[in-house]
C-alpha cells in the first residue's frame, strides 16, 4: 500500500512537471498570437519563469526514480554486486544528506519569504512564496525518493532506478541514454 502510493505520487508530481511545459507552451503561443492581434501581453514572462521552476522541480522525484538522473553507472556496473551495493548505499546517503539540506534550505527560505511578506517585481505582483512552493514540493519528493531509494538497497533489493534502465533496455528502447 505504501509502496503504491509512493509510486503514484512520483507519477502525480511527473504528470504535474508535464503539465507545467503544456502551460509553458500555451501561455507562449496565447502571447504570441495576442501581441499580433495588438494586445499588451504583461506578465506573461513572469508565468513562464514560475511554470519552468515547476516543471524542473516537481519533475526531479519521478525522474529519480525512472532512472533518468545522470548517474556513475558506468562505474558501478563494472563492480562485483556486494562492492556495488556499497557504493550505491554510500552515494544514495550523500544524496539524502544533500537533498535533505536542500530541503531545510528551501523551507527556510520560503518561511522568510513569507514571513517579510516578499513579494514579485514583476508585473504580476503576488506573495514570492506562492509560485516558489513548486521548488519546496519538488525538494520534498526528491528527498524522500531518496530515503525511500536507501531504504530499498539497504533492504537488499536491487535499485528502482537501475532497474528501470534495465526494463527500457530489454524492450529495446536505448532513447534515454542519448
Amino acid at each position: 500500500m505504501i509502496r503504491r502510493t509512493l509510486d503514484r505520487l512520483y507519477d502525480a508530481a511527473g504528470a504535474a512537471a508535464g503539465l507545467c511545459v503544456f502551460a509553458i507552451f500555451a501561455v507562449m503561443l496565447i502571447a504570441a498570437g495576442a501581441r499580433e492581434l495588438g494586445f499588451r501581453t504583461g506578465g506573461t514572462d513572469d508565468l513562464v519563469s514560475w511554470m519552468t521552476a515547476g516543471a524542473a522541480f516537481l519533475g526531479l522525484a519521478h525522474t529519480f526514480k525512472h532512472g533518468d538522473f545522470v548517474r556513475v553507472g558506468l562505474f558501478l556496473e563494472k563492480m562485483p554486486p556486494r562492492l556495488r551495493r556499497g557504493f550505491e548505499l554510500a552515494s544514495l546517503s550523500i544524496g539524502v544528506i544533500f537533498t535533505g539540506f536542500l530541503l531545510w534550505s528551501v523551507a527556510l527560505y520560503l518561511y522568510n519569504g513569507w514571513l517579510y511578506n516578499e513579494m514579485s517585481n514583476g508585473l504580476l505582483v503576488v506573495p514570492m512564496w506562492i509560485p516558489q512552493l513548486s521548488f519546496l514540493l519538488g525538494a520534498a519528493l526528491l528527498f524522500i525518493a531518496m530515503i525511500d531509494e536507501w531504504l530499498i538497497v539497504f533492504g537488499g533489493a536491487h535499485p528502482t532506478y537501475v532497474t528501470a534502465v534495465e526494463e527500457r533496455h530489454a524492450r529495446g528502447d536505448f532513447s534515454e541514454d542519448v
